[in-house]
């Protein structure tokens, strides 16, 4: 059963970079360090997208606008260590 565990935690670990991958690229983006024109940086940007939309968009439709602040990387770490903290 540990072994188990295990995997879901490195899973999730796994999850976790690749929301702040996909936060610091997009500042990066936004302050125009990385161009998403550039054959390699769009590709890492938009598989980015499509793997962390489908965590992202129901935490979109119940957060209220912000102005602009996307807050949905915050809620799915804090949601991924619930889990974590729920597991252990």
């Amino acid at each position: 059963m540990s072994d188990i565990i295990q995997i879901i935690m490195l899973l999730l670990d796994v999850a976790i970079f690749f929301i702040f991958a996909h936060f610091i690229m997009s500042w990066l983006i936004s302050f125009n360090v990385l161009n998403p024109r550039q054959q390699m940086v769009g590709q890492i940007w938009y598989g980015l997208q499509r793997l962390l939309e489908p965590l992202y968009g129901p935490i979109r439709r119940m957060l209220p606008p912000m102005g602009g602040l996307d807050l949905a990387p915050l809620v799915a770490i804090i949601g991924i260590q619930i889990i974590r903290i729920l597991i252990t």
